[in-house]
């Protein structure tokens, strides 16, 4: 089932990382950008990550916190953060309840193979817990500031 801007953002409550546990519901009051990225330390989710961090004073100055989220467990996301020294919270979703409910876990396809994985997608969420708008099959340059306007803009 697809989401769509105006409906509430699914709850969850995962462990994220420096031993956080983050829900959705205790982030209510905040604007949220939750992006969904497929792997710890690759090129791409490492500049997609990178970008986001860079602006990380520009979100914050908004009153909107930064979440990346992947299926990674607790140990890689802590090494990637530490590595490139992120600023803000990954979540790890390994069982992929949340990532079904934003409908991020798709069927992908690579030389002909066909998995499951990750669509690299963002969902921005509003104040009051309603999904402002949602990025599919995000291409990474330039995302993370298209997303700060977005923000600028709630």
């Amino acid at each position: 089932m697809a989401l769509n801007p105006g409906e509430a953002a699914p709850d969850f409550t995962l462990p994220a990382t420096d031993g956080e546990t983050l829900s959705l519901a205790d982030l209510k009051g905040k604007t949220v950008v939750l992006y969904f990225y497929p792997k710890d330390d690759t090129s791409g989710c490492t500049k997609e990550a990178q970008a986001f961090n860079g602006l990380r004073d520009a979100f914050s100055a908004q009153d909107a916190v930064i979440i990346g989220v992947s299926p990674d467990p607790i140990k890689s996301h802590e090494k990637f953060k530490t590595k490139y020294e992120l600023g803000f919270p990954l979540v790890s979703d390994e069982e992929k309840g949340m990532l079904d409910a934003y409908g991020v876990w798709v069927e992908k396809s690579m030389y002909g193979r066909k998995y499951m994985g990750v669509e690299r997608s963002t969902f921005l969420i509003d104040k009051d817990g309603k999904i402002a708008r949602i990025w599919s099959k995000v291409k990474v340059p330039g995302h993370a500031e298209e997303v700060l306007e977005a923000v600028k803009a709630l």
